[in-house]
């Protein structure tokens, strides 16, 4: 991101569009090999049927004014007549039925282009909650798997495989400038393939409706070059930061461990492994929380953890009591797991 926007509540879409992302959240905007697939289909659908459009105008328009210039002659269909327009019919017909069966083969080899894997894809685990995302990178050693949520990183060049599973209901996962759409459903998993072949930031979002916050369950896919991607790889496998000489912050991860934070949250290195709620190890290297809703600043998580609901009403997260004291001591802690 090249600027940050304090207000908290202005969320993901609008701090991207004022914070100067790379592309905006646009189909048309391909960044990647299957949004750029997707797009050409969209632009041959759209261009034959607007050419079909103006051909049956021009038809339309030609047979109002031969009807215009000779309304009082009776229609006169003698047989000549009557085949010549039974050809136009069936002709029409044919051509209807072809153009048909070229969209239905064209978005068929478009579509299965889109969750081709191969064996040395990258391969992310997506979960869909209400209402957030919660990202496992799987590797074949599991020491060197992590688990994070609400943002994805990849590295460009490279096919990444996204095993999409629903937690709770049916959720839709969306990145419109790398890929089409494909459902996470309870009890089951989906494929899809992405790949970004430029650095830059992509918006993604939940696009099937899944509860009262469906439109604050958003998500950032940031795409690295491969050397910028392994180093945050290497940083997000490390443990959260022990800040133990800071006494604001000490005190902020005593509160954070005395709560109930602590049994629905997972803080890698600490006693916190929950699983209920969000991964918060790096949360703080993270352009935003609870799903897109604010940026990440000391503020905006004290505000969040202070009253979630009234900023995101009907998420799972209750309000935990907190003396003033404790709450600037666990917004320090926080803000410090980078």
């Amino acid at each position: 991101m090249k600027r940050r926007i304090g207000t908290a509540r202005l969320g993901l879409p609008l701090l991207l569009l004022l914070g100067g992302c790379d592309n905006w959240q646009s189909a048309l905007e391909a960044r990647g090999a299957s949004a750029i697939s997707l797009k050409h289909l969209i632009i041959l659908i759209v261009a034959v049927c607007s050419v079909i459009w103006m051909l049956v105008m021009i038809a339309m328009i030609h047979a109002l004014w031969r009807r215009r210039t000779a309304w009082r002659a009776p229609l006169d269909l003698v047989p000549p007549r009557e085949r010549r327009l039974g050809w136009i019919v069936s002709i029409c017909t044919g051509l209807t039925a072809v153009i048909i069966l070229g969209f239905t083969v064209a978005s068929f080899f478009t579509t299965r282009d889109i969750s081709v894997a191969g064996q040395d894809d990258l391969t992310i685990r997506i979960g869909g909650l209400q209402w957030w995302w919660s990202v496992e990178y799987l590797d074949p050693d599991p020491s060197a798997g992590f688990v994070s949520a609400n943002e994805i990183h990849i590295p460009t060049g490279r096919n990444v495989r996204l095993l999409l599973q629903g937690d709770d209901v049916i959720h839709s996962f969306w990145v419109p400038s790398l890929a089409g759409k494909q459902d996470l459903i309870p009890g089951r998993t989906n494929e899809i393939t992405i790949r970004a072949e430029r650095p830059g930031a992509y918006r993604g979002q939940c696009a099937e409706f899944c509860g009262l916050q469906h439109a604050h369950m958003g998500f950032l896919v940031t795409a690295d070059t491969p050397e910028d991607f392994a180093r945050w790889a290497r940083a997000q496998r490390a443990p959260a930061a022990n800040s133990a000489d800071d006494e604001e912050i000490a005190a902020g991860r005593d509160v954070f461990m005395r709560k109930p934070c602590a049994g629905c949250h997972s803080i890698r290195g600490t006693q916190a492994t929950g699983t209920s709620g969000p991964d918060l190890t790096h949360l703080a290297s993270r352009a935003f929380i609870a799903a897109g809703l604010l940026p990440t600043s000391r503020g905006a998580l004290a505000a969040w953890v202070a009253d979630p609901q009234t900023l995101k009403p009907g998420n799972n997260m209750p309000l935990v009591p907190l003396t003033p004291d404790e709450l600037r001591a666990m917004s320090a802690y926080l803000a410090s797991l980078k």
